[in-house]
C-alpha cells in the first residue's frame, strides 16, 4: 500500500539522511557525526496472543529488532497505545509492564510515550539506537557471493492462525511465544565485528518479501534452500491443515513475480517461506570467511541460502 504513495510524497534531500525510505529498509538512520548515527524506527499491532503481559513484551521485541537489522544498539523508547476508554485498566497495565521488562532486556530506556482512546487495543514502540555511520547494516547493501544465514525458525503466523482455529498444540504455541519473545541483541552481538554486507529482520513481509526487499535494493538475486530454513514445531503441519493467515495470502500476492520456486518444493513448505513474522530472526547476508565464526558464536543461525549475481528473478526458491 505504501509503495503506491511515497513514491508522490515530495522527498527533502539531507546529506546527513544515510538510510531512508527508499529502499524500504528496517530503519532511518541518521547521522550526527563522523563517528555517531541515530538508528529510528517504530511498529506497533493488535494482540498476537491472549495473555496482556505476553503480548507488550512481544510487541517490546518486535520493535527493538529493526535497530538490531541496522546494526544499532538500542538505548530509547516512546510506547504507542491504542486502548478502549472504559477498558480494564489492568490489563492495560500488564501491556506495558510487559514492554517495559522486555525493554530494560535490551539496555534501552522509556521515555515516555503517547496513547489515544481506541476501540481495538493496539501497542508497541518507536525506538531510537545509536550506530557508527560506517557499520551500518542496510538491506541494499548485499553482495553477490554471500552465504544467506537466518538467526530464527519461521512459522510464528502459521500458528497463530491455527492458534485462532483451536487446532494448534500447547507445546507448539508456547515455543512460537518463546521465538517472539527472544530479542535480535545475542544474533546482533554476534556478528558485531564481523564482515556484514547486509542485513533485514524477517518480520510482516514473510521470508520472501524481505528477501525480495533486499535482492532488489542490492541489484542481486538471492538462492534459497527452502529444506535449509528452520521451522518452528508444528508449522508445517499446520500449513498442510489449511491455518493460512489472511497476511500470508497478501505477501505471496505481493511477492511471487519476483520469485521462482522449483518444481519439487513442497507448496505447504513455499507457504510458510511466505508467512508473515512476528519479532522474526534476522537475515544476515554475511561473506562466506565469516560465516563459521558467526556459527560458531551464534549456533541457532542457518545457512539457507547464497546471494548471486543479479538474473531474471529477484529470489530463486529450490
Amino acid at each position: 500500500m505504501l509503495d503506491q504513495v511515497l513514491c508522490r510524497v515530495p522527498r527533502v534531500v539531507n546529506p546527513n539522511v544515510l538510510v531512508g525510505y527508499e529502499t524500504a529498509d528496517d530503519a532511518g538512520v541518521y547521522r550526527l557525526s563522523d563517528s555517531l548515527a541515530l538508528v529510528q524506527t517504530v511498529d506497533f499491532f493488535t494482540p498476537i496472543v491472549d495473555d496482556p503481559h505476553t503480548y507488550g513484551a512481544i510487541a517490546a521485541a518486535n520493535s527493538l529488532s529493526d535497530v538490531y537489522a541496522m546494526g544499532g544498539v538500542p538505548i530509547s523508547a516512546l510506547s504507542i497505545v491504542a486502548f478502549p476508554a472504559g477498558g480494564d485498566m489492568d490489563v492495560l497495565r500488564r501491556i506495558l509492564t510487559g514492554g517495559a521488562e522486555k525493554i530494560a532486556e535490551s539496555g534501552a530506556v522509556i521515555l515516555g510515550g503517547h496513547s489515544v482512546s481506541d476501540s481495538e487495543i493496539k501497542f508497541g514502540y518507536s525506538v531510537t539506537g545509536t550506530v557508527h555511520p560506517r557499520r551500518i547494516w542496510a538491506n541494499a547493501t548485499a553482495r553477490a557471493g554471500d552465504v544467506l544465514i537466518l538467526t530464527k525458525p519461521l512459522g510464528t503466523g502459521v500458528i497463530s492462525t491455527a492458534l485462532k482455529r483451536g487446532l494448534a498444540a500447547e507445546p507448539h504455541v508456547e515455543r512460537a511465544v518463546a521465538s517472539m519473545l527472544t530479542l535480535n541483541r545475542a544474533a546482533a552481538e554476534a556478528a558485531a565485528d564481523l564482515e556484514v554486507h547486509g542485513c533485514t529482520d524477517i518480520t510482516g513481509f514473510g521470508l520472501l518479501g524481505h528477501g525480495r526487499e533486499m535482492a532488489n535494493g542490492s541489484r542481486v538475486s538471492i538462492e534459497l534452500e527452502a529444506a535449509a530454513v528452520a521451522l518452528l514445531d508444528g508449522a508445517l503441519d499446520y500449513a498442510r491443515a489449511g491455518a493460512i493467515p489472511g497476511g500470508l495470502k497478501s505477501n505471496r500476492e505481493f511477492a511471487s513475480p519476483a520469485v521462482a520456486a522449483a518444481a519439487g518444493v513442497d507448496p505447504p513448505l513455499l507457504d510458510l517461506l511466505y508467512d508473515p513474522q512476528t519479532s522474526g530472526g534476522l537475515l544476515l547476508s554475511m561473506s562466506v570467511a565469516d560465516a563459521p565464526r558467526f556459527l560458531e558464536r551464534f549456533p541457532a543461525g542457518r545457512i539457507v541460502g547464497t546471494v548471486t549475481p543479479r538474473r531474471e528473478f529477484a529470489i530463486y526458491v529450490a
